[in-house]
C-alpha cells in the first residue's frame, strides 16, 4: 500500500491561521512573565531549523538515541513484537524511525505532527524507503487525544515519542499528554519514549546555546512566524536568546530577552517589553530514573526496560498502558 494523502485535523481560520496559535500567543504576551507554549516554535522554517540543530557538535541528544535504537534492536524485537502499528508523536523528519521499523516489522506507521508540509515530505521519503508498509500521515496537535485512521483502529499499537519532547513540558502538562496518548492508542498499547538524563549544566546549556547560533535562529523564528501569521511587528533583531540551567526545576528554558525597550503589535494588540523583559519559549526538563518512573505512572504508563547510551546522557524506556487496578 502506497502512503496515504496526509489527513488534517488543524483548524484554520479564514485567514489560514491556526486559531490556538493565536490564542496562545495572545495571551502569553499579556502575562507578566511573558510566555508562549513550545509546541509554537515548529512550523515549516522551524522544524528544520530544529533538524539543523541535532547536526550541531553541542547537541548530543539524537546521537545518543539513535546510539540506543541502533544497539536494542534485539531487544525491541522481542519485547514488542511484530504487527503492532507505530504510531510517532511529533514525527518531525523521522529519521530515527526506519531503526525502529526495521527493528519490529509494524504492519503500519501513523507519523503525527502540526506541521503539515514537513509531515507530508517526512511521509514521503520514508514511503520510498519502506514500500510495503502502510503509511497514514496526520497532521493533528498531539497535546490532546487524537482519532486515528479507520485503517489502524483494530491494530495493536506502539506509540513513539522519540527526543527529549516530553520535556518541554511542566509536569502537569506533561501527565496531561501522557494520559492522551494512552487515550489515542488504547488499553493494549505500549511506549516508547525518549527522557534525557540530568549532567552538567555546561554540557546542557552549551546543547540549547550552540556556537553556531542555529538554536538561536531556532528561538528567534517564533518571533518571525508571530509576524508573518498574526501581523506581528516585533523588532527580531532586538531579541537576544538565552539558554538558562534552573537547577531547581531540573530544567533548561529557553528565553528571548529584550535587547532595549520595545513597543510592537500583534492581531491588532499592543504590547511593550522592556530591556531585560523575556518571553519564555521553552523548556526541556531534564530526569534521572525515580523522576521518569513518577512521570510515567502518573500519566498511565508502567515502565518495561529502559536503556542509555554509552556514555549515560541520554535514556530511552518502554511502558505498557497500566491496567486499572483498585489496590494502592
Amino acid at each position: 500500500m502506497a502512503t496515504q494523502q496526509a489527513m488534517s485535523l488543524v483548524e484554520h481560520d479564514d485567514d489560514g491561521v491556526d486559531p490556538a496559535f493565536r490564542a496562545d500567543v495572545l495571551e502569553g504576551l499579556s502575562q507578566g512573565q511573558k510566555a508562549i507554549p513550545a509546541r509554537w516554535l515548529y512550523d515549516a522554517a522551524g522544524s528544520q531549523l530544529f533538524e539543523d540543530i541535532t547536526q550541531v557538535e553541542e547537541y548530543y541528544p539524537t546521537r545518543c538515541e539513535r546510539e540506543i535504537l541502533t544497539n536494542c534492536t534485539s531487544d525491541l524485537a522481542e519485547l514488542i513484537g511484530p504487527g503492532r502499528a507505530v504510531v510517532e508523536f511529533g514525527s518531525g523528519s523521522s529519521v530515527k524511525t526506519p531503526l525502529l521499523l526495521n527493528a519490529i516489522d509494524p504492519a503500519a506507521y501513523v507519523p503525527l505532527d502540526i506541521a503539515g508540509d514537513f509531515l507530508r515530505a517526512a511521509a514521503a521519503d520514508l514511503g520510498r524507503k519502506f514500500p510495503d508498509l502502510p503509511i497514514f500521515p496526520l497532521e493533528a496537535d498531539f497535546m490532546k487525544a487524537v482519532k486515528l485512521p479507520a485503517d489502524v483502529t483494530a491494530m495493536p499499537k506502539l506509540g513513539f515519542f522519540p527526543g527529549s519532547t516530553i520535556g518541554n513540558m511542566v509536569a502537569r502538562s506533561a501527565v496531561d499528554l501522557l494520559r492522551s496518548m494512552r487515550e489515542t492508542l488504547g488499553s493494549d498499547s505500549c511506549l516508547l519514549i525518549g527522557m534525557d538524563l540530568i549532567k552538567d549544566a555546561k554540557v546542557l546549556e552549551a546543547a540549547y546555546d550552540d556556537a553556531a547560533g542555529v538554536t538561536a535562529e531556532f528561538n528567534r523564528n517564533l518571533a518571525r512566524r508571530i509576524n508573518r501569521e498574526l501581523d506581528g511587528s516585533i523588532p527580531v533583531d532586538m531579541l537576544k536568546h538565552r539558554a538558562i540551567w534552573n537547577d531547581t526545576f531540573a530544567r533548561i528554558e529557553m528565553h528571548l530577552e529584550a535587547q532595549g525597550d520595545l513597543r510592537f503589535e500583534v492581531s491588532g494588540h499592543d504590547f511593550t517589553m522592556q530591556e531585560g523583559e523575556t518571553i519564555h519559549t521553552e523548556n526541556s526538563h531534564k530526569f534521572d530514573r525515580r523522576s521518569q518512573s513518577t512521570l510515567l505512572l502518573a500519566g498511565g504508563w508502567t515502565p518495561k526496560a529502559r536503556w542509555t547510551d554509552s556514555k549515560g546522557q541520554f535514556s530511552l524506556i518502554l511502558a505498557d498502558a497500566t491496567i486499572a487496578r483498585n489496590a494502592p
